[in-house]
């Protein structure tokens, strides 16, 4: 019985992107059936509501297997709902939010080559949206942080790195201000690591990291990098400038029983329909994707032909210093994919 996965194309230069997503899956003869539904900020806008995600898009993404999720905006006014992302990752616990961070052949690489993987806690810390305005001069926000989340994000990361033959977890934190709620996350990831005894666990402020990951990337080479939501939203951004382009940058959310799979960059919505974006990460979320719903063929095929088309550097888009359109780039990814499969 063949697998189904929502798709939400979403906002901006979403719908192309997805477009050329679709594409490449094609040419790779993937058995997953695709089913579009909508979210996001236009939806909204002409619907309005308290969710950017429909009703029926529940629906769907009750029904399927796995979700694909195109880039999305998310209206930054005081009463809007919380983002697609947000939504979708607490409502099916999607915890562990991960980005490989990893330089691509005949790229940019500002500070050398780098290869690690950025693990973000995904469902709570100052995600949760709670915010309290006090008086006039006064408005706080809650950061939750649960042992639960912690425990279930930590061990994600060690299985992490022992799938990859990694030996450190780098726990990233800033316990000498957040005693409580950092201090917790600690206690959880050092708790999880006594279950691992071959990964060691390094200890980082936040504010440290941020300067080592410029002044020598490389140490965190062949490590995870583990941190709560809002800490690694910020350092895995930062994280995708030491590969170039942060449309190089393919990111799953996943969970016990489900995951979402994204793009990391957003809507981006100036370059809508102009055919310019790079369209890398969106085509490997999806291969990623088919990886995780059984197709790793495919899968492997669609990662070997991105960084075939990437280190030829004929049809790469402007970001990698190329003048290649989005469609002339997905073209020839779909191409190679198809050779890699005969």
């Amino acid at each position: 019985m063949s697998k189904t996965a929502a798709v939400i194309k979403g906002d901006g230069v979403g719908p192309e992107l997805v477009d050329a997503m679709f594409k490449v899956m094609e040419a790779a003869g993937t058995d997953v059936e695709f089913i579009t539904c909508d979210a996001g900020a236009t939806w909204w806008e002409q619907h309005g509501g308290n969710s950017l995600v429909p009703d029926e898009t529940w629906d769907i993404l009750d029904d399927s297997n796995a979700c694909y999720k195109g880039p999305t905006t998310t209206p930054g006014i005081v009463g809007a709902p919380r983002s697609v992302a947000v939504s979708i990752r607490q409502k099916y616990d999607l915890y562990a939010n991960v980005r490989p961070i990893k330089t691509f052949p005949n790229t940019s690489r500002p500070l050398g080559d780098v290869d690690f993987v950025c693990v973000r806690e995904g469902t709570e810390g100052l995600y949760v949206g709670e915010e309290i305005r006090l008086t006039d001069d006064v408005a706080i926000a809650i950061r939750k942080i649960t042992r639960t989340a912690s425990g279930k994000v930590a061990r994600y990361a060690f299985e992490e790195a022992k799938r990859r033959n990694y030996d450190t977890v780098v726990a990233i934190h800033k316990s000498n201000i957040l005693r409580r709620t950092c201090g917790l996350f600690l206690e959880e990831v050092n708790k999880t690591a006594q279950k691992y005894p071959g990964i060691e666990v390094w200890e980082y402020h936040i504010d440290n990291i941020a300067q080592q990951l410029i002044k020598n990337p490389q140490i965190f080479n062949n490590k995870v990098l583990l941190s709560t939501n809002l800490f690694m939203d910020v350092l895995s951004e930062e994280c995708s400038a030491l590969v170039g382009s942060i449309g190089l940058i393919y990111s799953a959310n996943i969970g016990d029983n489900f995951a979402m799979f994204e793009p990391a960059h957003g809507s981006a919505p100036k370059y809508a329909g102009l055919d310019k974006v790079n369209p890398v990460a969106t085509v490997l979320a999806g291969a990623w994707m088919l990886g995780y719903l059984g197709e790793s063929a495919q899968s492997d095929a669609i990662f070997r032909a991105t960084e075939r088309v990437i280190s030829e550097g004929k049809y790469v888009t402007y970001d990698l210093g190329g003048n290649a359109k989005l469609s002339e780039m997905t073209n020839t990814i779909a191409k190679y994919t198809a050779e890699e499969l005969k």
